[in-house]
């Protein structure tokens, strides 16, 4: 086991991003973090990382950045429901190829991609899947599709000397959640909430302290080039996990369903919308049952999922207040 010295982080003023140096300055363990303008400059310092100016497709800044650390953990992407391929090309793959080499030119020996259990996507239900499941020839919608790019280059990069972990974190939720949550927070508020097919149906879920705890494991001892799933522990009911998430965050869902065939042929219909009620990515994650498998995370980096699903709702409700 390697101890982590210095890290530097990329989508550090995002949801995982605020999460982890948040972690990072709790263990005194000094960090810098990509910032591309001066809200997130303000936000990275005010958790006590570095801020270094820059974007993505600024190689030479983060090359700077990086130089003296050890670790560089690639949390930003493009996680949006929509957007053109170009947006999730530029964003998730190009970005996450410049990312690496400016590691490998800095000199940085560990690098962990947060990656995503979507890149699993293809429309049907993912039911325990572990590590050895392939990736899907057509994935369901553009993030699917350019997380997995990204989790392919980020993998085959691995050499002597530059180890290059992924993480696969499934359904991050908890407090400060800038993404996901609020999206369904506002679809109740509008009163466009259903539970397509009854929600009556499995999912796993990973809380951000958790997804944190899973990053600084594969940082410290996962095997170069590989890939682990990370999750709160045995899959929930789809239903009741996010009815309690919603009803924490101050929004209640109801009881309004829709059948599954209603809601494919909404999402074909609108796909051609700038703002479609329900795409792609959203169906293959949202309608079905998706459940993976973290047992090689637990058994080769000794991770446990110290948040529990209670503990971590009750902080959600407790910042809401």
């Amino acid at each position: 086991m390697r101890a982590v010295q210095h890290v530097f982080v990329t989508g550090g003023s995002g949801f995982v991003g605020r999460a982890l140096l948040t972690e990072l300055r709790r263990r005194q363990i000094p960090a810098r973090a990509l910032a591309r303008s001066d809200a997130a400059s303000a936000a990275v310092a005010a958790l006590g990382a570095a801020p270094v100016r820059g974007e993505l497709d600024d190689a030479a800044a983060m090359q700077v950045g990086m130089a003296g650390c050890d670790l560089v953990v690639h949390a930003a992407a493009w996680v949006k429901d929509t957007g053109s391929r170009d947006d999730f090309r530029r964003a998730n793959v190009v970005g996450t190829e410049r990312a690496l080499a400016a590691a490998r030119a800095a000199g940085v020996a560990r690098f962990v991609h947060v990656g995503t259990e979507a890149v699993l996507a293809d429309g049907r239900p993912i039911v325990r899947a572990d590590e050895t499941r392939p990736l899907p020839a057509r994935p369901a919608g553009l993030y699917p599709w350019s997380k997995g790019l990204a989790e392919r280059a980020v993998r085959a990069a691995s050499t002597d000397g530059f180890a290059t972990v992924v993480v696969r974190p499934r359904f991050i939720w908890g407090a400060g959640d800038s993404s996901v949550l609020p999206r369904m927070v506002e679809v109740v508020r509008a009163g466009g909430w259903r539970w397509i097919g009854g929600g009556r149906y499995l999912t796993s879920t990973c809380h951000v302290d958790n997804v944190v705890e899973g990053i600084l494991l594969a940082a410290e001892r996962g095997r170069p080039g590989a890939a682990y799933f990370l999750t709160d522990g045995a899959p929930v009911e789809f239903r009741q996990f996010v009815g309690e998430l919603l009803r924490a965050a101050g929004a209640d869902p109801g009881e309004r369903e829709v059948p599954r065939w209603v809601a494919r042929a909404l999402a074909a219909v609108t796909a051609w919308q700038r703002e479609p009620r329900v795409t792609r990515t959203a169906l293959a994650l949202m309608s079905h049952e998706v459940t993976v498998d973290d047992g090689l995370a637990r058994r080769e980096l000794g991770y446990v999922g110290r948040t529990s699903i209670a503990d971590g709702l009750a902080g959600l409700r407790a910042a809401a207040r």
